[in-house]
Protein backbone atom coordinates (compact mmCIF):
# COMPACT_ATOMS: atom_id res chain seq x y z
CA UNK A 1 0.00 0.00 0.00
CA UNK A 2 1.10 3.36 -0.64
CA UNK A 3 2.26 6.15 1.63
CA UNK A 4 -0.69 8.43 3.11
CA UNK A 5 -2.36 10.82 0.46
CA UNK A 6 -1.90 14.56 1.38
CA UNK A 7 -5.52 15.18 1.85
CA UNK A 8 -7.94 12.23 2.90
CA UNK A 9 -11.00 11.43 0.60
CA UNK A 10 -14.52 11.89 2.53
CA UNK A 11 -16.02 9.36 4.98
CA UNK A 12 -19.30 7.49 3.08
CA UNK A 13 -18.29 8.76 -0.53
CA UNK A 14 -19.76 4.88 -1.64
CA UNK A 15 -20.74 2.26 1.07
CA UNK A 16 -23.21 3.83 3.61
CA UNK A 17 -21.92 3.68 7.32
CA UNK A 18 -22.37 5.30 10.20
CA UNK A 19 -19.80 7.53 12.24
CA UNK A 20 -20.00 7.19 16.05
CA UNK A 21 -17.55 9.66 17.65
CA UNK A 22 -17.26 10.07 21.30
CA UNK A 23 -16.82 12.29 23.99
CA UNK A 24 -13.37 12.82 23.14
CA UNK A 25 -13.52 12.76 19.20
CA UNK A 26 -12.59 8.86 19.14
CA UNK A 27 -14.35 7.05 16.16
CA UNK A 28 -15.85 3.67 15.73
CA UNK A 29 -17.02 2.90 12.05
CA UNK A 30 -19.89 0.34 12.25
CA UNK A 31 -21.01 -0.05 9.04
CA UNK A 32 -18.41 -1.17 6.03
CA UNK A 33 -18.87 -2.90 2.17
CA UNK A 34 -16.90 -5.64 1.37
CA UNK A 35 -15.10 -6.37 3.99
CA UNK A 36 -12.62 -3.67 3.26
CA UNK A 37 -9.47 -3.65 5.70
CA UNK A 38 -9.66 0.35 6.39
CA UNK A 39 -6.05 2.63 7.16
CA UNK A 40 -5.83 4.60 9.27
CA UNK A 41 -3.60 7.60 10.42
CA UNK A 42 -2.53 8.72 13.82
CA UNK A 43 -1.75 12.21 15.48
CA UNK A 44 1.55 10.42 15.95
CA UNK A 45 2.23 9.88 11.79
CA UNK A 46 1.75 6.20 12.43
CA UNK A 47 0.10 4.08 10.31
CA UNK A 48 -1.66 1.27 11.60
CA UNK A 49 -4.10 -1.21 9.08
CA UNK A 50 -7.10 -2.67 11.02
CA UNK A 51 -9.76 -5.72 9.27
CA UNK A 52 -13.19 -5.16 10.26
CA UNK A 53 -14.70 -7.83 12.50
CA UNK A 54 -18.18 -9.21 11.02
CA UNK A 55 -20.55 -6.97 10.16
CA UNK A 56 -22.55 -5.00 13.46
CA UNK A 57 -19.70 -5.21 15.20
CA UNK A 58 -17.24 -1.85 15.92
CA UNK A 59 -14.21 -1.55 14.45
CA UNK A 60 -11.19 -1.10 16.96
CA UNK A 61 -11.10 2.56 18.33
CA UNK A 62 -9.58 5.01 15.97
CA UNK A 63 -7.34 7.60 17.82
CA UNK A 64 -8.24 10.88 18.69
CA UNK A 65 -8.71 12.80 15.20
CA UNK A 66 -7.42 9.66 13.09
CA UNK A 67 -8.84 9.33 9.47
CA UNK A 68 -9.62 6.86 7.23
CA UNK A 69 -7.17 6.73 4.51
CA UNK A 70 -7.76 3.91 2.12
CA UNK A 71 -8.61 0.31 1.56
CA UNK A 72 -6.60 -2.62 0.96
CA UNK A 73 -7.89 -5.54 -1.26
CA UNK A 74 -11.27 -7.36 0.21
CA UNK A 75 -9.93 -10.67 -0.97
CA UNK A 76 -7.09 -11.31 1.83
CA UNK A 77 -11.00 -10.90 4.34
CA UNK A 78 -11.58 -14.16 5.63
CA UNK A 79 -15.53 -15.10 4.93
CA UNK A 80 -17.33 -16.11 8.08
CA UNK A 81 -18.08 -19.23 9.40
CA UNK A 82 -21.87 -19.04 8.20
CA UNK A 83 -19.80 -18.27 4.73
CA UNK A 84 -17.31 -21.10 5.50
CA UNK A 85 -19.87 -23.84 6.18
CA UNK A 86 -22.76 -22.96 3.15
CA UNK A 87 -19.33 -23.67 0.73
CA UNK A 88 -19.51 -27.45 1.88
CA UNK A 89 -17.02 -29.63 -0.05
CA UNK A 90 -17.52 -27.26 -3.18
CA UNK A 91 -15.05 -25.03 -1.22
CA UNK A 92 -12.20 -27.16 -2.29
CA UNK A 93 -11.21 -24.77 -5.05
CA UNK A 94 -9.68 -20.95 -4.76
CA UNK A 95 -12.15 -19.85 -7.63
CA UNK A 96 -15.22 -21.09 -5.20
CA UNK A 97 -14.15 -19.99 -2.08
CA UNK A 98 -13.81 -16.60 -4.10
CA UNK A 99 -17.35 -16.65 -4.98
CA UNK A 100 -18.53 -17.56 -1.50
CA UNK A 101 -16.46 -14.66 0.00
CA UNK A 102 -17.79 -11.75 -2.15
CA UNK A 103 -21.28 -13.61 -1.78
CA UNK A 104 -21.10 -12.77 2.23
CA UNK A 105 -19.48 -9.57 1.54
CA UNK A 106 -21.70 -8.41 -0.69
CA UNK A 107 -24.94 -9.44 1.42
CA UNK A 108 -23.06 -8.17 4.40
CA UNK A 109 -22.86 -4.36 2.22
CA UNK A 110 -26.72 -4.51 1.61
CA UNK A 111 -27.76 -5.28 5.20
CA UNK A 112 -25.36 -2.02 5.81
CA UNK A 113 -27.39 -0.44 3.58
CA UNK A 114 -30.64 -1.09 4.62
CA UNK A 115 -29.77 -0.33 8.20
CA UNK A 116 -28.59 3.46 7.04
CA UNK A 117 -31.12 3.96 4.81
CA UNK A 118 -33.90 2.64 7.67
CA UNK A 119 -32.11 5.66 9.58
CA UNK A 120 -32.59 8.36 7.29
CA UNK A 121 -36.02 7.52 6.55
CA UNK A 122 -36.46 8.07 9.88
CA UNK A 123 -35.26 11.44 9.69
CA UNK A 124 -32.10 10.87 11.70
CA UNK A 125 -29.39 13.58 10.42
CA UNK A 126 -28.07 13.85 14.41
CA UNK A 127 -29.07 11.07 16.88
CA UNK A 128 -27.59 10.32 20.15
CA UNK A 129 -27.11 7.20 21.78
CA UNK A 130 -26.01 5.97 25.25
CA UNK A 131 -23.18 3.71 26.16
CA UNK A 132 -22.30 2.52 29.61
CA UNK A 133 -18.68 4.73 29.12
CA UNK A 134 -21.14 7.73 28.62
CA UNK A 135 -22.50 9.33 25.35
CA UNK A 136 -21.77 9.03 21.90
CA UNK A 137 -22.87 11.18 19.20
CA UNK A 138 -24.08 9.51 15.55
CA UNK A 139 -23.96 11.56 12.49
CA UNK A 140 -24.75 10.31 8.88
CA UNK A 141 -21.86 10.83 6.44
CA UNK A 142 -21.94 13.51 4.10
CA UNK A 143 -20.93 16.37 6.11
CA UNK A 144 -23.10 19.33 7.16
CA UNK A 145 -24.66 21.90 4.10
CA UNK A 146 -27.75 19.58 3.25
CA UNK A 147 -30.97 19.82 5.69
CA UNK A 148 -32.12 16.34 4.14
CA UNK A 149 -34.97 17.70 2.62
CA UNK A 150 -34.18 18.90 -0.84
CA UNK A 151 -31.46 20.59 -2.52
CA UNK A 152 -30.05 23.52 -1.25
CA UNK A 153 -28.87 26.78 -2.70
CA UNK A 154 -29.80 25.18 -6.31
CA UNK A 155 -27.30 22.05 -5.55
CA UNK A 156 -28.77 18.59 -6.77
CA UNK A 157 -30.12 16.27 -4.27
CA UNK A 158 -28.33 12.98 -4.68
CA UNK A 159 -28.36 11.65 -1.00
CA UNK A 160 -25.59 10.27 1.51
CA UNK A 161 -23.41 9.43 -1.52
CA UNK A 162 -22.29 11.01 -4.77
CA UNK A 163 -21.33 8.27 -7.18
CA UNK A 164 -21.31 9.65 -10.72
CA UNK A 165 -20.66 12.50 -13.01
CA UNK A 166 -21.33 12.18 -16.45
CA UNK A 167 -22.00 13.52 -19.87
CA UNK A 168 -25.00 11.52 -21.35
CA UNK A 169 -26.37 13.23 -24.35
CA UNK A 170 -25.21 17.03 -24.14
CA UNK A 171 -26.71 17.06 -20.70
CA UNK A 172 -24.31 16.66 -17.40
CA UNK A 173 -26.10 13.99 -15.04
CA UNK A 174 -24.76 14.01 -11.09
CA UNK A 175 -25.72 10.38 -9.44
CA UNK A 176 -26.31 8.92 -6.04
CA UNK A 177 -27.71 6.47 -3.52
CA UNK A 178 -31.20 8.35 -3.60
CA UNK A 179 -31.56 10.26 -6.32
CA UNK A 180 -30.47 11.83 -9.90
CA UNK A 181 -30.22 15.15 -11.57
CA UNK A 182 -29.63 16.51 -14.80
CA UNK A 183 -28.25 19.86 -16.54
CA UNK A 184 -28.54 20.99 -19.79
CA UNK A 185 -26.91 24.13 -19.38
CA UNK A 186 -23.36 22.59 -18.01
CA UNK A 187 -24.80 22.36 -14.42
CA UNK A 188 -25.90 25.84 -13.90
CA UNK A 189 -29.59 24.43 -12.65
CA UNK A 190 -30.49 21.28 -12.58
CA UNK A 191 -33.85 18.76 -12.81
CA UNK A 192 -34.51 16.19 -10.46
CA UNK A 193 -34.79 13.25 -12.83
CA UNK A 194 -38.44 11.12 -11.28
CA UNK A 195 -37.49 7.50 -13.07
CA UNK A 196 -33.98 7.03 -11.63
CA UNK A 197 -34.70 7.84 -7.72
CA UNK A 198 -33.57 5.42 -5.54
CA UNK A 199 -31.78 3.85 -8.50
CA UNK A 200 -28.37 4.44 -6.98
CA UNK A 201 -26.58 5.32 -10.34
CA UNK A 202 -23.39 3.87 -9.86
CA UNK A 203 -21.89 3.69 -13.25
CA UNK A 204 -23.71 4.92 -17.00
CA UNK A 205 -23.03 3.50 -20.45
CA UNK A 206 -24.08 4.81 -24.18
CA UNK A 207 -24.74 2.18 -26.82
CA UNK A 208 -26.57 3.00 -30.27
CA UNK A 209 -29.66 3.57 -29.16
CA UNK A 210 -30.23 3.79 -25.07
CA UNK A 211 -28.49 4.81 -22.00
CA UNK A 212 -27.71 2.19 -19.74
CA UNK A 213 -27.98 2.91 -15.77
CA UNK A 214 -26.41 0.54 -13.20
CA UNK A 215 -26.80 0.62 -9.45
CA UNK A 216 -28.09 -1.98 -6.29
CA UNK A 217 -31.55 -1.98 -7.29
CA UNK A 218 -30.33 -3.31 -11.22
CA UNK A 219 -30.36 -2.03 -14.31
CA UNK A 220 -32.26 1.03 -16.29
CA UNK A 221 -32.65 1.88 -19.45
CA UNK A 222 -33.53 5.03 -21.22
CA UNK A 223 -34.36 4.97 -24.91
CA UNK A 224 -34.89 8.99 -25.19
CA UNK A 225 -31.60 10.39 -24.08
CA UNK A 226 -32.04 10.50 -21.02
CA UNK A 227 -35.04 11.90 -20.19
CA UNK A 228 -36.75 8.71 -18.59
CA UNK A 229 -35.52 5.39 -17.70
CA UNK A 230 -37.02 1.97 -16.99
CA UNK A 231 -35.98 -0.66 -15.09
CA UNK A 232 -34.93 -3.77 -17.46
CA UNK A 233 -36.20 -7.08 -16.98
CA UNK A 234 -36.24 -10.49 -18.49
CA UNK A 235 -33.50 -11.56 -19.85
CA UNK A 236 -31.55 -8.20 -19.62
CA UNK A 237 -32.02 -7.64 -16.17
CA UNK A 238 -28.89 -7.91 -14.34
CA UNK A 239 -28.83 -7.19 -10.20
CA UNK A 240 -26.78 -5.21 -8.31
CA UNK A 241 -24.64 -3.35 -11.32
CA UNK A 242 -21.84 -1.48 -9.42
CA UNK A 243 -20.17 -0.59 -12.73
CA UNK A 244 -20.93 -0.34 -16.59
CA UNK A 245 -19.95 0.65 -19.53
CA UNK A 246 -20.18 0.48 -23.41
CA UNK A 247 -19.85 1.40 -26.78
CA UNK A 248 -21.48 0.19 -29.77
CA UNK A 249 -23.77 -2.47 -29.34
CA UNK A 250 -21.02 -4.09 -26.81
CA UNK A 251 -21.56 -3.04 -22.92
CA UNK A 252 -19.60 -4.41 -19.79
CA UNK A 253 -21.34 -5.00 -16.47
CA UNK A 254 -19.39 -5.43 -13.09
CA UNK A 255 -21.79 -6.94 -10.71
CA UNK A 256 -20.27 -8.16 -6.84
CA UNK A 257 -23.31 -10.72 -7.15
CA UNK A 258 -21.46 -11.75 -10.57
CA UNK A 259 -18.42 -10.98 -11.61
CA UNK A 260 -17.68 -9.49 -15.32
CA UNK A 261 -20.67 -10.01 -17.48
CA UNK A 262 -21.09 -8.44 -21.31
CA UNK A 263 -23.46 -7.89 -24.46
CA UNK A 264 -23.00 -7.17 -27.71
CA UNK A 265 -26.28 -6.80 -28.28
CA UNK A 266 -26.54 -3.32 -26.31
CA UNK A 267 -27.71 -4.97 -23.23
CA UNK A 268 -30.80 -6.94 -24.44
CA UNK A 269 -29.05 -10.24 -23.28
CA UNK A 270 -25.75 -10.89 -21.21
CA UNK A 271 -23.30 -13.84 -20.92
CA UNK A 272 -20.71 -14.28 -18.42
CA UNK A 273 -16.95 -13.48 -19.28
CA UNK A 274 -15.35 -13.53 -16.03
CA UNK A 275 -17.00 -14.52 -13.05
CA UNK A 276 -14.01 -13.40 -10.35
CA UNK A 277 -13.33 -10.35 -11.72
CA UNK A 278 -15.53 -7.33 -11.37
CA UNK A 279 -17.33 -8.20 -8.49
CA UNK A 280 -14.83 -5.16 -6.74
CA UNK A 281 -15.47 -2.66 -9.77
CA UNK A 282 -17.18 0.77 -9.13
CA UNK A 283 -18.20 3.34 -11.24
CA UNK A 284 -17.89 3.45 -15.04
CA UNK A 285 -16.10 1.00 -17.47
CA UNK A 286 -14.24 3.01 -20.23
CA UNK A 287 -14.11 1.24 -23.26
CA UNK A 288 -12.10 2.18 -26.40
CA UNK A 289 -14.67 3.31 -29.02
CA UNK A 290 -11.75 1.98 -31.62
CA UNK A 291 -11.55 -1.43 -30.34
CA UNK A 292 -14.09 -2.47 -27.51
CA UNK A 293 -12.24 -5.59 -26.60
CA UNK A 294 -9.57 -2.79 -24.41
CA UNK A 295 -11.51 -1.78 -21.19
CA UNK A 296 -10.38 0.36 -17.94
CA UNK A 297 -12.17 -0.35 -14.49
CA UNK A 298 -11.82 1.70 -11.07
CA UNK A 299 -11.70 -1.15 -8.82
CA UNK A 300 -12.35 -0.63 -4.96
CA UNK A 301 -10.04 -3.11 -3.80
CA UNK A 302 -7.06 -1.44 -5.61
CA UNK A 303 -6.69 1.00 -8.65
CA UNK A 304 -7.51 0.65 -11.81
CA UNK A 305 -7.71 -2.37 -13.67
CA UNK A 306 -7.28 -3.01 -17.44
CA UNK A 307 -8.22 -5.63 -19.67
CA UNK A 308 -6.89 -5.70 -23.72
CA UNK A 309 -9.27 -9.00 -24.00
CA UNK A 310 -12.66 -7.77 -23.89
CA UNK A 311 -12.36 -8.97 -19.52
CA UNK A 312 -11.05 -12.07 -19.98
CA UNK A 313 -8.40 -11.50 -18.11
CA UNK A 314 -6.98 -8.01 -16.13
CA UNK A 315 -3.72 -6.58 -15.28
CA UNK A 316 -3.35 -3.39 -12.60
CA UNK A 317 -2.87 -0.30 -14.40
CA UNK A 318 -2.07 1.92 -11.40
CA UNK A 319 -3.67 4.87 -10.38
CA UNK A 320 -4.90 5.94 -6.67
CA UNK A 321 -5.99 3.36 -4.23
CA UNK A 322 -9.44 2.30 -3.56
CA UNK A 323 -10.11 3.43 -6.94
CA UNK A 324 -14.19 5.34 -7.33
CA UNK A 325 -14.37 7.09 -10.65
CA UNK A 326 -11.78 7.28 -13.52
CA UNK A 327 -12.29 8.90 -17.40
CA UNK A 328 -10.28 9.75 -20.26
CA UNK A 329 -10.28 12.59 -22.59
CA UNK A 330 -12.50 11.32 -25.81
CA UNK A 331 -10.43 13.07 -28.00
CA UNK A 332 -7.40 11.69 -26.06
CA UNK A 333 -7.76 8.24 -24.72
CA UNK A 334 -4.76 8.19 -22.92
CA UNK A 335 -4.89 11.17 -21.25
CA UNK A 336 -7.23 9.43 -17.57
CA UNK A 337 -8.37 11.01 -14.82
CA UNK A 338 -9.16 8.93 -11.65
CA UNK A 339 -10.43 9.02 -8.10
CA UNK A 340 -9.84 6.93 -5.37
CA UNK A 341 -9.26 6.59 -1.42
CA UNK A 342 -6.24 7.86 -2.21
CA UNK A 343 -7.00 11.14 -3.65
CA UNK A 344 -6.87 11.79 -7.30
CA UNK A 345 -3.98 11.09 -10.07
CA UNK A 346 -3.54 11.69 -13.65
CA UNK A 347 -2.05 9.74 -16.07
CA UNK A 348 -1.22 11.00 -19.91
CA UNK A 349 0.07 8.24 -21.13
CA UNK A 350 -2.44 5.33 -21.10
CA UNK A 351 -1.62 4.39 -17.64
CA UNK A 352 2.07 3.93 -17.51
CA UNK A 353 2.72 6.30 -15.13
CA UNK A 354 0.92 8.84 -12.75
CA UNK A 355 0.82 11.82 -10.58
CA UNK A 356 -1.29 13.54 -8.19
CA UNK A 357 -3.90 15.13 -9.86
CA UNK A 358 -5.91 18.48 -8.20
CA UNK A 359 -9.20 18.31 -7.93
CA UNK A 360 -12.09 20.41 -5.52
CA UNK A 361 -11.74 19.28 -2.15
CA UNK A 362 -14.02 16.45 -1.55
CA UNK A 363 -14.27 15.10 -4.86
CA UNK A 364 -15.62 11.29 -5.71
CA UNK A 365 -16.71 11.10 -9.16
CA UNK A 366 -15.13 13.10 -12.66
CA UNK A 367 -16.23 12.97 -16.13
CA UNK A 368 -15.63 14.34 -19.79
CA UNK A 369 -18.02 16.02 -21.84
CA UNK A 370 -18.06 14.86 -25.27
CA UNK A 371 -15.80 17.11 -26.58
CA UNK A 372 -12.56 16.64 -24.54
CA UNK A 373 -12.62 20.32 -23.57
CA UNK A 374 -14.50 20.27 -20.41
CA UNK A 375 -13.87 18.13 -17.32
CA UNK A 376 -16.46 17.97 -14.85
CA UNK A 377 -15.50 16.95 -11.28
CA UNK A 378 -18.49 16.49 -8.42
CA UNK A 379 -18.42 16.90 -4.75
CA UNK A 380 -20.81 15.51 -1.80
CA UNK A 381 -22.41 18.66 0.27
CA UNK A 382 -24.70 16.98 2.91
CA UNK A 383 -27.33 15.51 0.78
CA UNK A 384 -26.79 17.22 -2.13
CA UNK A 385 -24.04 17.82 -4.82
CA UNK A 386 -21.61 20.34 -5.74
CA UNK A 387 -20.02 19.91 -9.27
CA UNK A 388 -17.27 22.21 -10.58
CA UNK A 389 -15.72 22.69 -14.70
CA UNK A 390 -12.51 22.95 -15.31
CA UNK A 391 -11.16 23.48 -19.03
CA UNK A 392 -7.30 23.40 -19.07
CA UNK A 393 -7.62 19.71 -17.86
CA UNK A 394 -8.21 20.24 -14.29
CA UNK A 395 -5.25 22.55 -13.90
CA UNK A 396 -7.85 24.91 -12.19
CA UNK A 397 -11.59 24.38 -11.14
CA UNK A 398 -14.95 26.67 -11.28
CA UNK A 399 -17.75 26.18 -9.53
CA UNK A 400 -20.92 25.45 -12.08
CA UNK A 401 -23.34 27.05 -10.22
Amino acid sequence: MPGCPRKAAPLGVHFLGIDIRDSKGSAVVFERGYGITYRRRCPSGTSQTRRPPPADRPLTTLCEGSTIMSSTSSRNTKPSAAAAKSGGAARSTKAERRRARAAEQAAAARRAEQRAQRLRWGGAALAVVAVAAGGVFLTTRGGSGGDGSGSAAGLPRVGGDLHTVSVVANRLFVGGHEAVAASGNGGRTWQDVPSLRGADAMGWASTSDAVLVGGHPGLYRSTDSGATFTKVTGAGAVGDVHAIGGTGNTVYIGSPESGLLASTDGGKTWKTVNAEEGRSFMGTILVDPKNPQRLIAPDMASGLQTSSDGGKTWKELGGPMGAMAAAWDPKDINRIIAVGMDGAQLSTDGGRTWKQADVPEGASAVGYDATGSTLYAGALDGQNARTYRSTDGGATWTATS
